[in-house]
Protein backbone atom coordinates (compact mmCIF):
# COMPACT_ATOMS: atom_id res chain seq x y z
CA UNK A 1 0.00 0.00 0.00
CA UNK A 2 2.71 2.36 0.97
CA UNK A 3 4.67 1.61 -2.17
CA UNK A 4 1.67 2.14 -4.44
CA UNK A 5 0.78 5.35 -2.65
CA UNK A 6 4.32 6.59 -3.10
CA UNK A 7 4.17 5.82 -6.83
CA UNK A 8 0.91 7.72 -7.26
CA UNK A 9 2.31 10.67 -5.31
CA UNK A 10 5.38 10.76 -7.49
CA UNK A 11 3.20 10.57 -10.60
CA UNK A 12 1.05 13.41 -9.32
CA UNK A 13 4.10 15.50 -8.58
CA UNK A 14 5.49 14.79 -12.03
CA UNK A 15 2.19 15.78 -13.60
CA UNK A 16 2.09 19.01 -11.64
CA UNK A 17 5.55 19.97 -12.84
CA UNK A 18 4.98 19.02 -16.45
CA UNK A 19 1.69 20.89 -17.04
CA UNK A 20 2.35 24.67 -17.54
CA UNK A 21 -0.07 27.01 -15.85
CA UNK A 22 -1.20 30.51 -16.79
CA UNK A 23 1.02 31.95 -14.06
CA UNK A 24 4.11 30.31 -15.54
CA UNK A 25 3.26 31.34 -19.12
CA UNK A 26 2.59 35.00 -18.31
CA UNK A 27 6.18 36.00 -17.28
CA UNK A 28 7.60 34.40 -20.43
CA UNK A 29 5.12 36.25 -22.65
CA UNK A 30 5.86 39.50 -20.83
CA UNK A 31 9.60 39.05 -21.28
CA UNK A 32 9.16 38.46 -25.02
CA UNK A 33 6.95 41.55 -25.30
CA UNK A 34 9.45 43.73 -23.43
CA UNK A 35 12.31 42.39 -25.56
CA UNK A 36 10.43 43.19 -28.78
CA UNK A 37 9.59 46.67 -27.50
CA UNK A 38 13.25 47.36 -26.70
CA UNK A 39 14.30 46.07 -30.12
CA UNK A 40 11.81 48.39 -31.78
CA UNK A 41 13.03 51.36 -29.71
CA UNK A 42 16.65 50.53 -30.54
CA UNK A 43 15.81 50.35 -34.25
CA UNK A 44 14.02 53.71 -34.11
CA UNK A 45 16.91 55.27 -32.17
CA UNK A 46 19.44 54.01 -34.69
CA UNK A 47 17.32 55.30 -37.57
CA UNK A 48 17.11 58.70 -35.87
CA UNK A 49 20.77 58.98 -34.90
CA UNK A 50 22.36 57.74 -38.13
CA UNK A 51 21.61 60.95 -40.11
CA UNK A 52 22.99 63.03 -37.24
CA UNK A 53 26.14 60.92 -37.08
CA UNK A 54 26.57 61.20 -40.85
CA UNK A 55 26.13 64.98 -40.67
CA UNK A 56 28.74 65.25 -37.94
CA UNK A 57 31.15 63.00 -39.81
CA UNK A 58 30.63 64.84 -43.10
CA UNK A 59 31.44 68.17 -41.44
CA UNK A 60 34.99 66.85 -40.91
CA UNK A 61 35.23 65.28 -44.37
CA UNK A 62 36.77 66.96 -47.46
CA UNK A 63 34.14 68.06 -49.96
CA UNK A 64 35.10 65.53 -52.71
CA UNK A 65 34.81 62.61 -50.25
CA UNK A 66 31.37 63.35 -48.76
CA UNK A 67 29.33 61.52 -51.40
CA UNK A 68 32.18 59.25 -52.49
CA UNK A 69 31.42 56.52 -49.94
CA UNK A 70 27.64 56.57 -50.15
CA UNK A 71 27.26 54.77 -53.51
CA UNK A 72 28.21 52.02 -52.85
CA UNK A 73 27.82 52.58 -49.14
CA UNK A 74 30.96 52.27 -47.02
CA UNK A 75 31.73 52.70 -43.33
CA UNK A 76 33.94 55.66 -44.34
CA UNK A 77 30.67 57.60 -44.65
CA UNK A 78 30.54 57.61 -40.84
CA UNK A 79 34.29 57.55 -40.14
CA UNK A 80 36.17 60.02 -42.37
CA UNK A 81 39.24 58.64 -44.12
CA UNK A 82 40.75 62.13 -44.09
CA UNK A 83 39.77 64.47 -41.25
CA UNK A 84 39.79 68.20 -41.96
CA UNK A 85 38.52 71.36 -40.26
CA UNK A 86 38.17 73.24 -43.53
CA UNK A 87 34.38 73.46 -43.26
CA UNK A 88 34.52 75.09 -39.83
CA UNK A 89 37.26 77.45 -41.03
CA UNK A 90 34.96 78.44 -43.90
CA UNK A 91 32.22 79.21 -41.39
CA UNK A 92 34.52 81.44 -39.37
CA UNK A 93 35.62 83.29 -42.51
CA UNK A 94 32.03 83.77 -43.70
CA UNK A 95 29.13 85.74 -42.21
CA UNK A 96 27.79 82.67 -40.44
CA UNK A 97 29.04 83.92 -37.06
CA UNK A 98 27.03 87.12 -37.35
CA UNK A 99 23.98 85.15 -38.47
CA UNK A 100 24.36 82.96 -35.39
CA UNK A 101 24.50 85.99 -33.10
CA UNK A 102 21.51 87.53 -34.87
CA UNK A 103 19.52 84.35 -34.31
CA UNK A 104 20.44 84.17 -30.63
CA UNK A 105 19.43 87.82 -30.15
CA UNK A 106 16.14 87.42 -32.02
CA UNK A 107 15.30 84.24 -30.10
CA UNK A 108 16.14 85.79 -26.71
CA UNK A 109 14.00 88.89 -27.30
CA UNK A 110 11.17 86.77 -28.71
CA UNK A 111 11.21 84.48 -25.67
CA UNK A 112 11.16 87.33 -23.15
CA UNK A 113 8.55 89.38 -24.99
CA UNK A 114 6.48 86.37 -25.96
CA UNK A 115 6.29 85.08 -22.39
CA UNK A 116 5.04 88.49 -21.24
CA UNK A 117 2.45 88.88 -24.01
CA UNK A 118 1.14 85.31 -24.04
CA UNK A 119 1.06 84.90 -20.26
CA UNK A 120 -1.04 88.08 -19.91
CA UNK A 121 -3.41 86.81 -22.59
CA UNK A 122 -3.64 83.40 -20.93
CA UNK A 123 -4.24 85.06 -17.55
CA UNK A 124 -7.10 87.12 -19.00
CA UNK A 125 -8.73 84.07 -20.59
CA UNK A 126 -8.39 82.05 -17.37
CA UNK A 127 -9.50 84.62 -14.79
CA UNK A 128 -11.80 87.24 -16.32
CA UNK A 129 -15.25 86.96 -17.83
CA UNK A 130 -15.94 89.19 -20.82
CA UNK A 131 -18.17 89.11 -23.92
CA UNK A 132 -17.27 86.57 -26.61
CA UNK A 133 -14.59 85.07 -24.39
CA UNK A 134 -15.01 81.52 -25.69
CA UNK A 135 -15.17 82.66 -29.31
CA UNK A 136 -12.01 84.75 -28.96
CA UNK A 137 -10.18 81.85 -27.34
CA UNK A 138 -11.18 79.57 -30.21
CA UNK A 139 -9.91 82.18 -32.68
CA UNK A 140 -6.58 82.27 -30.81
CA UNK A 141 -6.28 78.49 -31.20
CA UNK A 142 -7.23 78.69 -34.86
CA UNK A 143 -4.36 81.10 -35.52
CA UNK A 144 -2.00 78.33 -34.46
CA UNK A 145 -3.63 75.87 -36.86
CA UNK A 146 -3.40 78.18 -39.87
CA UNK A 147 -0.17 77.59 -41.89
CA UNK A 148 2.21 80.52 -41.62
CA UNK A 149 2.51 80.72 -45.41
CA UNK A 150 -1.13 81.85 -45.52
CA UNK A 151 -0.36 84.74 -43.14
CA UNK A 152 3.02 85.66 -44.62
CA UNK A 153 1.76 87.94 -47.39
CA UNK A 154 -0.60 90.06 -45.20
CA UNK A 155 2.13 90.29 -42.57
CA UNK A 156 4.66 91.38 -45.16
CA UNK A 157 2.29 94.09 -46.44
CA UNK A 158 1.89 95.41 -42.88
CA UNK A 159 5.65 95.30 -42.19
CA UNK A 160 6.44 96.99 -45.49
CA UNK A 161 3.80 99.68 -44.90
CA UNK A 162 5.35 100.44 -41.50
CA UNK A 163 8.83 100.49 -43.11
CA UNK A 164 10.08 97.79 -40.74
CA UNK A 165 11.56 95.43 -43.34
CA UNK A 166 15.27 94.66 -42.94
CA UNK A 167 15.12 95.22 -39.20
CA UNK A 168 15.05 93.21 -36.00
CA UNK A 169 11.50 94.42 -35.37
CA UNK A 170 10.32 92.63 -38.52
CA UNK A 171 11.87 89.38 -37.29
CA UNK A 172 10.60 89.62 -33.70
CA UNK A 173 7.18 91.30 -33.60
CA UNK A 174 5.18 88.75 -35.67
CA UNK A 175 6.50 85.90 -33.51
CA UNK A 176 5.57 87.35 -30.10
CA UNK A 177 1.94 86.20 -30.05
CA UNK A 178 1.61 82.44 -30.30
CA UNK A 179 -1.69 80.57 -30.07
CA UNK A 180 -0.33 77.37 -28.55
CA UNK A 181 1.61 79.33 -25.92
CA UNK A 182 -1.53 81.27 -24.95
CA UNK A 183 -3.29 77.92 -24.63
CA UNK A 184 -0.55 76.53 -22.37
CA UNK A 185 -0.70 79.56 -20.07
CA UNK A 186 -4.49 79.59 -19.98
CA UNK A 187 -4.71 75.90 -19.06
CA UNK A 188 -2.08 76.34 -16.36
CA UNK A 189 -3.73 79.42 -14.83
CA UNK A 190 -7.14 77.73 -14.76
CA UNK A 191 -5.72 75.24 -12.25
CA UNK A 192 -4.22 77.95 -10.05
CA UNK A 193 -6.22 78.17 -6.77
CA UNK A 194 -8.65 81.06 -7.07
CA UNK A 195 -8.54 81.52 -3.29
CA UNK A 196 -4.95 82.79 -3.52
CA UNK A 197 -5.97 85.51 -5.96
CA UNK A 198 -9.01 86.53 -3.92
CA UNK A 199 -6.92 86.72 -0.74
CA UNK A 200 -4.37 88.91 -2.54
CA UNK A 201 -7.15 91.20 -3.78
CA UNK A 202 -8.51 91.49 -0.24
CA UNK A 203 -5.02 92.46 0.96
CA UNK A 204 -5.01 95.36 -1.49
CA UNK A 205 -3.21 94.01 -4.54
CA UNK A 206 -4.42 94.99 -7.99
CA UNK A 207 -4.91 92.40 -10.72
CA UNK A 208 -1.45 93.26 -12.09
CA UNK A 209 -0.09 92.71 -8.59
CA UNK A 210 -1.85 89.34 -8.40
CA UNK A 211 -0.38 88.43 -11.77
CA UNK A 212 3.15 89.55 -10.93
CA UNK A 213 3.41 88.49 -7.27
CA UNK A 214 1.14 85.44 -7.06
CA UNK A 215 0.66 83.86 -10.47
CA UNK A 216 4.05 84.35 -12.10
CA UNK A 217 6.11 82.71 -9.30
CA UNK A 218 3.83 79.65 -9.50
CA UNK A 219 4.08 79.34 -13.28
CA UNK A 220 7.81 78.81 -13.80
CA UNK A 221 7.38 75.32 -15.36
CA UNK A 222 4.92 76.56 -17.98
CA UNK A 223 7.14 79.60 -18.65
CA UNK A 224 10.05 77.29 -19.40
CA UNK A 225 7.87 75.25 -21.76
CA UNK A 226 6.54 78.39 -23.43
CA UNK A 227 10.07 79.70 -23.80
CA UNK A 228 11.14 76.47 -25.51
CA UNK A 229 8.24 76.66 -27.96
CA UNK A 230 8.99 80.29 -28.82
CA UNK A 231 12.72 79.67 -29.05
CA UNK A 232 12.40 76.68 -31.38
CA UNK A 233 9.88 78.43 -33.62
CA UNK A 234 12.32 81.32 -34.13
CA UNK A 235 15.47 79.20 -34.31
CA UNK A 236 14.15 77.10 -37.19
CA UNK A 237 12.41 79.97 -39.01
CA UNK A 238 13.46 80.27 -42.64
CA UNK A 239 10.68 81.59 -44.86
CA UNK A 240 9.81 84.73 -42.90
CA UNK A 241 13.43 85.90 -42.32
CA UNK A 242 14.17 85.25 -45.99
CA UNK A 243 11.16 87.37 -46.93
CA UNK A 244 11.61 90.42 -44.69
CA UNK A 245 15.36 90.51 -43.93
CA UNK A 246 17.37 90.03 -47.11
CA UNK A 247 20.08 92.37 -45.83
CA UNK A 248 23.11 90.28 -44.71
CA UNK A 249 23.27 92.43 -41.57
CA UNK A 250 20.02 90.82 -40.32
CA UNK A 251 20.56 87.34 -41.71
CA UNK A 252 19.71 84.39 -39.41
CA UNK A 253 21.16 80.89 -39.21
CA UNK A 254 18.72 79.05 -41.48
CA UNK A 255 19.08 81.66 -44.23
CA UNK A 256 22.87 81.64 -43.83
CA UNK A 257 22.92 77.87 -44.34
CA UNK A 258 21.06 78.21 -47.62
CA UNK A 259 23.75 80.59 -48.87
CA UNK A 260 26.21 77.67 -49.08
CA UNK A 261 24.12 76.18 -51.89
CA UNK A 262 25.02 77.95 -55.12
CA UNK A 263 23.69 77.64 -58.62
CA UNK A 264 26.47 75.36 -59.78
CA UNK A 265 28.23 74.16 -56.61
CA UNK A 266 26.82 72.98 -53.28
CA UNK A 267 29.32 73.18 -50.43
CA UNK A 268 28.04 70.15 -48.56
CA UNK A 269 30.79 70.15 -45.93
CA UNK A 270 30.00 73.77 -45.00
CA UNK A 271 26.27 72.98 -44.87
CA UNK A 272 26.89 70.00 -42.60
CA UNK A 273 29.21 71.99 -40.34
CA UNK A 274 26.68 74.81 -40.03
CA UNK A 275 23.89 72.30 -39.42
CA UNK A 276 25.85 70.70 -36.59
CA UNK A 277 26.34 74.08 -34.91
CA UNK A 278 22.69 75.01 -35.51
CA UNK A 279 21.61 71.72 -33.93
CA UNK A 280 23.78 71.85 -30.81
CA UNK A 281 22.16 74.97 -29.28
CA UNK A 282 18.50 73.79 -29.29
CA UNK A 283 19.58 70.25 -28.43
CA UNK A 284 21.36 71.41 -25.28
CA UNK A 285 18.35 73.49 -24.26
CA UNK A 286 15.92 70.62 -24.85
CA UNK A 287 18.00 68.09 -22.94
CA UNK A 288 18.42 70.51 -20.06
CA UNK A 289 14.80 71.71 -19.80
CA UNK A 290 12.84 68.76 -21.13
CA UNK A 291 11.54 67.72 -17.70
CA UNK A 292 9.74 71.06 -17.33
CA UNK A 293 8.29 70.76 -20.81
CA UNK A 294 7.01 67.21 -20.26
CA UNK A 295 5.59 68.17 -16.87
CA UNK A 296 3.71 71.12 -18.34
CA UNK A 297 2.30 69.15 -21.27
CA UNK A 298 1.16 66.35 -18.93
CA UNK A 299 -0.47 68.81 -16.55
CA UNK A 300 -2.14 70.70 -19.38
CA UNK A 301 -3.72 67.51 -20.62
CA UNK A 302 -5.25 66.80 -17.21
CA UNK A 303 -6.93 70.18 -16.82
CA UNK A 304 -10.53 70.48 -17.92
Amino acid sequence: MSKGFTGRSALARAGTVAVPTRATRRPATRIVGVALAYLALIALSVGTLLPLVWSLSSSFTPLPDILKYTTPFSWHAFVPAHVTLQAYQDLVASSFGRALLNTVFVCAVTVLGGIAVNSLAGFAFAVFDFPFKRLLFILVLVTFLVPFEVLALPLYVIVNTLHLDNSYQALILPALANGIVVFLFRQFFVDTPRELMEAALVDGLSWFGVYGRIVVPLSMPVMVSAGLVLFLSQWQAFFWPLLVANDPQYQVVQVALSAFQGQYVTRWNDIFAGSVIATIVPLVLLLTLQRYYVRTIARTGLID
